[in-house]
């Protein structure tokens, strides 16, 4: 494989296609660099935009992060999921205020809490413009088609092959413009499902496109089956609309966001219920939502949480699925009606 025609081809289809407009490539700094790439992990861009824009008009710099609240920071974050992230951003945000500056090498980004290899080397490759081989999944996608590479592309024995490809078709210059452009080749035209090869513009190149073997590539680990889990969420509900909130401990699912209180079965005393579910990577959660109404506020449901007005749980840090179960509190609320 010409490494060379590759980049070169690879460079000339961005100039004219690339995304050249998405917001923390204006301007392109560390800062701005880092918290696009911790959002994108996992997440599509046309889902980060609108979290990147309010997070980064409230918190302008790496110094206003660091003195940010962990709730603060958690509400910003609430429904883009894999919140590990946003503690981990937090953390690492008050090592670089403490440093009293950005790192400038791949092993010092790695070093930071909630940065790999390849996040740390697009981080690098996109802000400072260095030489970086990045490996993110888009990058995989490529990188396997192209070469017609057929392991799974999930097996750890699988990285070394897979890191020595990425290293090879990077070039040493326009490292920014590269990893931009190979990261925006899988993300519109080298897609998991329906891929637009007549519109690549390396389609000359690739190995899979010349075995005919595009829509097999990459192979990936045969999936598990999902398993299932089960919990119960009480709606404590008190007068002039007061909820009741438990603050969750930071390991876990939702760690150190607000929360509904958990139990494993509802209590009996539930005037209603409905069932929801909520699928995470790897398992289904299925939940029973339940509403208990209090006489007032100074009775405390649980031993650890305190009254919210049920208004400001939008301005919290709360699960997505939770604040969506809250939306049907006036199902609930019809239902025990009926009750």
């Amino acid at each position: 494989m010409d490494s060379a025609a590759f980049s070169d081809s690879l460079l000339q289809w961005h100039q004219a296609h690339g995304r050249h407009s998405l917001p923390w490539q204006h301007p392109r700094t560390p800062y701005r660099v880092w918290l696009s790439e911790i959002m994108l992990q996992q997440t599509q861009v046309v889902t980060v935009i609108p979290y990147f824009e309010r997070f980064i008009k409230k918190f302008d710099s790496v110094e206003a992060l660091a003195k940010a609240d962990e709730d603060d920071v958690l509400a910003l974050w609430a429904g883009l999921g894999y919140y590990a992230r946003a503690r981990n951003l937090h953390k690492a945000a008050k090592t670089i205020a403490q440093n009293g500056h950005f790192p400038k090498t791949v092993d010092e980004w790695s070093a930071l809490p909630g940065v790999g290899q390849s996040t740390a080397a697009a981080i690098i490759a996109q802000s400072l413009n260095q030489r970086a081989p990045i490996l993110d999944g888009n990058v995989k996608r490529v990188l396997s088609r192209v070469t017609a590479f057929g392991d799974p592309i999930d097996a750890s024995t699988s990285q070394a092959t897979l890191w020595s490809l990425a290293d090879s078709f990077t070039p040493l210059n326009e490292a920014a413009n590269y990893t931009q452009a190979i990261m925006d080749l899988g993300a519109t035209v080298c897609t998991r499902s329906r891929p637009l090869c007549s519109e690549c513009p390396v389609q000359s190149l690739c190995l899979a496109f010349a075995q005919n073997k595009v829509a097999d590539l990459p192979q990936k680990r045969p999936k598990k089956q999902k398993p299932t889990k089960t919990a119960g969420f009480v709606v404590y509900l008190a007068p002039d609309d007061y909820l009741w909130l438990e603050k969750r401990p930071s390991q876990g699912i939702w760690g150190g966001l607000w929360c509904l209180p958990e139990y494993p079965l509802l209590p009996d005393q539930c005037e209603a219920q409905l069932s929801r579910r909520h699928t995470f990577t790897h398992y289904h959660l299925d939940y029973q939502l339940g509403l208990i109404t209090m006489s007032s506020i100074d009775e405390c449901p649980t031993e650890n949480g305190e009254w919210i007005p049920l208004k400001k749980r939008l301005s919290l840090g709360l699960p997505a699925p939770i604040q969506r179960s809250l939306n049907d509190l006036e199902e609930l609320q019809c239902l025990k009606c009926t009750v």
